[in-house]
C-alpha cells in the first residue's frame, strides 16, 4: 500500500461475527464501481489507510473480519452503517490491469 486514497466506499454492514468467541468482527463495504474490478478475495486493500485482506467479494461489495487488536488501534470501533471510508487498491492489480488493457 502506498498511502493514496483511489476512492470511497460506504459501510453497509458493521457487526460482531456471531459464534466467535474470539471477538472478530465482520466489516462489509461497498466500493466505488470503478475500483470493484481491483477487489480480490484473499487480495488487499487498505481502509482508511489500514491494509487489509479481503475475504469475499460480491459485485462492488466487499468484506473484512476485523481482530479485536485492529478494532483497539484503529478507529474501526467507531464505524456505523452508512459512513464513508477511504479506499486505496492492491497496487499490483492496477499494474496487471494495465498489462492486459495493454
Amino acid at each position: 500500500m502506498t498511502g493514496h486514497v483511489d476512492g470511497v466506499g460506504t459501510v453497509t454492514r458493521f457487526d460482531a461475527v456471531t459464534g466467535d468467541a474470539g471477538g472478530s468482527w465482520f466489516l462489509d463495504i461497498e466500493a466505488p464501481t470503478e475500483l470493484a474490478r481491483f477487489i480480490a478475495a484473499k487480495g488487499s486493500i487498505a481502509v482508511h489507510g489500514v491494509s487489509l485482506t479481503v475475504n469475499v467479494v460480491d459485485g462492488s461489495r466487499f468484506h473484512v473480519n476485523l481482530i479485536p487488536h485492529t478494532l483497539a488501534v484503529t478507529t474501526f470501533g467507531a464505524l456505523e452503517v452508512g459512513a464513508r471510508v477511504n479506499l486505496e487498491v492492491d497496487l499490483v492489480a492496477r499494474y496487471v490491469a494495465r498489462l492486459y488493457e495493454g
